[in-house]
């Protein structure tokens, strides 16, 4: 199975690297198009059997999966550019906001699509990944999970949970690293030096997430466990609610959720 990524940002870099650190894949299997060649040459210097191209076209001629991985306002373009084999080809696409029958109409042809939203961790294979299919079959829809749980978590959802799931997990992200900042300044303040307050942080985080994925528990059973009568935490965690923490969070998530 050979894979083309059109291009090579933020997204598009990670999941090459996510794809190159995993075992689904044979990095020589893995085309990277870009317009400019320096993120190319990056990610180059990281895994030399990726090949690497400014032509998007050229990306594509040998690729059994087309991975788009450009700004919204570029795919319409790309797409009229690259002149997809529906026969032959899968198009999988990581950008938000365009739902399926708007490829459609702009591929001029029915084909199988995935719409896949990761998050930057994929490089870390440590992902939340969501898929959506179009016209793919139940093989095709196990194999791209596979695909991206080696590089995380993948779930298979409808199309029309992609907004608010993508607001849970990609902007998610975003919200937990703003945490894990947030309580390294209360560190710093407190006196422990900030690298070593970043490294606690963030392990707890990860211990918490480890928690509730390897136990399947509840967020509240584990938190009853370390809030004992009269304690410290109880104490944090109401000053938490008392200044509405909770509810900033769903707040922020709902605000993120664009359909």
């Amino acid at each position: 199975m050979k894979i083309a990524i059109i291009g090579a940002g933020n997204m598009g870099g990670a999941i090459a690297r996510g794809l190159a650190r995993g075992k689904k894949i044979s990095s020589s299997h893995i085309f990277v198009s870009n317009r400019g060649n320096a993120k190319l040459e990056a990610l180059k210097a990281e895994f030399p059997e990726l090949n690497m191209t400014t032509n998007n076209k050229e990306a594509t001629w040998m690729a059994d999966v087309v991975l788009l991985a450009v700004k919204p306002w570029l795919v319409e373009g790309v797409l009229k550019e690259l002149d997809l084999d529906a026969e032959r080809q899968i198009l999988v696409s990581v950008v938000a906001g365009i739902p399926f029958t708007q490829y459609v109409e702009w591929l001029g042809k029915e084909m199988t699509i995935f719409r896949v939203i990761p998050n930057t961790a994929i490089s870390q294979l440590e992902s939340m990944t969501l898929i959506a299919s179009y016209r793919a079959s139940a093989e095709q829809e196990c194999w791209m999970l596979d695909i991206f749980n080696e590089m995380g978590l993948a779930m298979l959802i409808p199309e029309s949970q992609m907004a608010a799931t993508t607001a849970l997990t990609s902007c998610g992200i975003a919200y937990v690293l703003k945490y894990i900042q947030a309580a390294m300044q209360a560190g710093i303040e407190l006196g422990v030096y900030p690298k070593d307050a970043q490294r606690m942080v963030a392990q707890s985080v990860k211990g918490a997430a480890s928690l509730i994925l390897n136990n399947d528990t509840h967020p509240s059973v584990e938190i009853d466990k370390v809030t004992t009568p009269g304690g410290i935490t109880i104490r944090g965690i109401n000053e938490l609610d008392h200044e509405g923490f909770s509810s900033a969070i769903i707040k922020a998530m709902k605000v993120s959720c664009v359909k």
